[in-house]
């Protein structure tokens, strides 16, 4: 069924997707932000195609992608020989643009899905708004431009929906930092809710590698969280 959804897309759409691939049993299309609409539009309307609904939007931020601590996709994925070698260390930076939009699509009538992928530069994230192919779209756009920066022109309603809408920078950037830039606290006083710097030290919570030499290997355990019993 993949290979057949592939052949309809490149014979509906021909040289418009940049790329048309299958993956673990679903298939997914890259498409240039000038031809997004217009592909989008054809996937609803097209009869062999149908995509009448959006089910999921979201965003990668592919700001450190291909660094690692070692080269995950030759190691083995269990136990922790894996990181012993220090050779091991890769760093190879993305060389394109940092954030792509997925779309997400089911074909009710077909029983088929396709994910949509298209990538926004970083300096000037923005995308034209779906809205108006799949209503579904409103919230999950709102969600994109509220915890990515990502601005969809043309959306009718273009607020932030999880965080305040006071607050400043986009939380699910990975520039972001994890304890936040301010918080948040009543003020008897003034009576009134005040952000502050925040007081929080941030802290590793990952297990730390300690490497003696070759032929031994210390892993020691990340700090436990407290206020909690054992």
């Amino acid at each position: 069924m993949p290979e057949a959804l592939k052949q309809q897309l490149n014979d509906v759409f021909t040289d418009a997707l940049i790329a048309n691939e299958e993956a673990l049993g679903e298939v997914t299309i890259e498409v240039s932000k000038e031809n997004l609409l217009d592909v989008c539009r054809k996937l609803r309307d097209h009869d062999e195609l149908a995509f009448e609904q959006l089910i999921d939007l979201t965003v990668v931020d592919y700001k450190t992608y291909g660094q690692d601590e070692w080269a995950t996709t030759e190691a083995t994925g269990v136990g922790f020989s894996r990181g012993r070698e220090e050779s091991q260390a890769v760093n190879q930076p993305w060389q394109r643009e940092r954030f792509a939009v997925v779309y997400h699509l089911l074909s009710i009538s077909l029983n088929q899905r396709l994910r949509v992928k298209c990538f926004v530069e970083e300096n000037r994230p923005t995308l034209p708004s779906v809205i108006n192919i799949w209503a579904s779209a409103n919230w999950y756009e709102r969600e994109a431009f509220d915890l990515f920066g990502v601005l969809f022109t043309g959306h009718p309603d273009l607020r932030r929906i999880l965080t305040d809408y006071g607050f400043v920078g986009h939380p699910f950037r990975k520039d972001f930092p994890l304890i936040g830039n301010v918080e948040l606290r009543f003020d008897a006083k003034q009576n009134r809710c005040i952000y502050e710097p925040v007081s929080i030290e941030p802290r590793v919570l990952v297990p730390r590698v300690i490497r003696k030499h070759k032929e031994q290997t210390v892993y020691v355990a990340a700090p436990e969280q407290g206020g909690r019993d054992a």
